[in-house]
């Protein structure tokens, strides 16, 4: 009886995994670079404005950015833990771990919106609500646009991948995944550690800023 999750174009089911493996690290390619674009132009006025990137890091809660990176350490840990479960074909079990996987992808996108807020709040958002004052003033609007745009870039990352595994969760409980067929799991597995990933470097890019 033919695999009814085989498309046509492929010869067996490890075929079409290898495939979708291959586009999806295709993709995560084109991200690297995406990001690593922005990633290059911070550390290069990093470089130029040593002193002002460490006053303005000075304005950036440590410990809410620590606190989500926590949170994302331990949504990865869940994700592999989920992806596992789907490939042992424990249905429940992988149910749990893809809801605790979204559950600490929402706590990191609330306290990031938290902080976005309290900084527009503070006037430290670019643009017409930008109104700090102190020295370097003009060096640390560019670290806040950095800022914004990378976490924001980031963030909308986040809502896709949460995306992504409410439709994971929603397969996984109509029992369609199996031992033989779970390998949309394992893709979108990928993808949130990618997202994971992106955000280890940029905790310390902004959070852990210094004068070395």
């Amino acid at each position: 009886m033919p695999d009814a999750h085989l498309a046509q174009q492929f010869d067996d089911p490890a075929q079409q995994r290898e495939a979708a493996k291959l586009g999806m690290w295709v993709f995560l390619m084109s991200e690297i670079l995406f990001f690593g674009g922005m990633f290059t132009a911070y550390i290069t006025y990093r470089v130029d404005h040593p002193i002002a990137w460490v006053i303005a890091s000075h304005h950036l809660d440590f410990w809410l950015g620590t606190t989500d990176t926590a949170l994302l350490l331990i949504s990865s840990l869940t994700m592999a833990l989920a992806v596992h479960s789907a490939q042992e074909g424990s249905r429940w079990v992988t149910a749990l771990f893809l809801t605790l996987t979204m559950i600490l992808g929402l706590l990191f996108l609330g306290i990031k919106f938290f902080e976005y807020a309290k900084h527009y709040g503070e006037g430290l958002f670019p643009g017409f609500n930008f109104t700090y004052k102190g020295p370097y003033q003009r060096e640390i609007f560019l670290f806040m646009s950095f800022y914004f745009t990378m976490t924001g870039w980031h963030a909308i990352h986040m809502i896709v991948g949460l995306g992504l595994l409410s439709g994971m969760l929603a397969i996984t409980l109509a029992g369609k995944f199996s031992k033989a067929w779970h390998n949309p799991i394992v893709i979108t597995g990928l993808y949130w550690h990618f997202v994971d990933i992106v955000w280890i470097f940029l905790y310390p890019c902004f959070y852990l800023v210094n004068t070395r």
